[in-house]
């Protein structure tokens, strides 16, 4: 049984791939869905389908809004997938269930057995060994506990250092919307003449595109905070299965 759990993230080529494709999707969309789908909405009702949900997507910061929502969601789950079905099995593995649980551990034969084995690299067995070695040399049960709860901890912050680039994203969706705000109050400030003389569709259209962009992208980014919330109590479940695995089936042992 062998992992590494910096696959938690995806490849950087595999990232890019993914946010290239998403963009092309998105764009595909936009293109041959929503923005004809809105100009057949403000044709059909002018000024009146302003709450149309086809105009109310149809402007460019709600399409970069929805791109990187998306890649978001692809990247959570796929760190989703990661702990549920290859992660969590191997740090909760007992690696040492061939000896006997009724008699005390032999540590120079246990350190030789998971030393020897193929998953010796995985970080997994890293704390097992770590473990093993620091009760050898102190034989002492309290700093053989305080080596695991050293690299659970270096667990938890290695997950929650994955999550970086998912949280930049998260922040610069309602910085993209509120970039839409100022742009679309900017515009309508530019038709204020056409306004005062009677003609206030450019005014409407431009406001349009100020509060729609904000509306989005604060929608986006409250299910995007949701769904890594989620995924941060799975991260924070699976460190704590980590360190009950350990207790349970390495520190009892060395009490024996």
């Amino acid at each position: 049984m062998s992992s590494d759990n910096t696959r938690m993230n995806l490849p950087l080529w595999v990232s890019v791939s993914v946010f290239v494709l998403t963009v092309v999707v998105v764009h595909l969309l936009y293109q041959g869905l929503i923005r004809p789908a809105a100009e057949a909405a403000i044709a059909a009702h002018g000024a009146g389908a302003t709450a149309n949900v086809w105009v109310i997507l149809k402007d460019a910061e709600q399409q970069a809004c929805i791109t990187l929502a998306i890649f978001c969601l692809i990247l959570m789950a796929y760190k989703y997938y990661r702990i549920v079905s290859k992660e969590e099995p191997v740090f909760t593995f007992d690696y040492l269930q061939t000896f006997a649980k009724d008699k005390p551990l032999v540590v120079d034969e246990a350190l030789a057995y998971l030393e020897q084995g193929e998953s010796a690299k995985n970080s997994s067995v890293a704390t097992w060994i770590n473990c093993l070695r620091r009760y050898k040399n102190t034989q002492n049960v309290q700093h053989a506990a305080d080596a695991i709860r050293d690299s659970v901890e270096s667990l938890a912050a290695q997950l929650e250092a994955g999550n970086a680039m998912i949280r930049f994203f998260i922040w610069a969706i309602p910085s993209i919307g509120f970039v839409g705000t100022v742009r679309g109050i900017g515009s309508a400030l530019a038709k204020a003449e056409e306004a005062v003389a009677g003609d206030i569709a450019g005014m409407v259209d431009n406001l349009g595109v100020a509060f729609n962009s904000t509306l989005v992208s604060l929608l986006l980014s409250i299910v995007l905070m949701y769904v890594l919330f989620y995924l941060n109590n799975r991260q924070d479940e699976m460190v704590l299965k980590t360190k009950n695995n350990c207790e349970t089936h390495l520190l009892t042992h060395l009490h024996k």
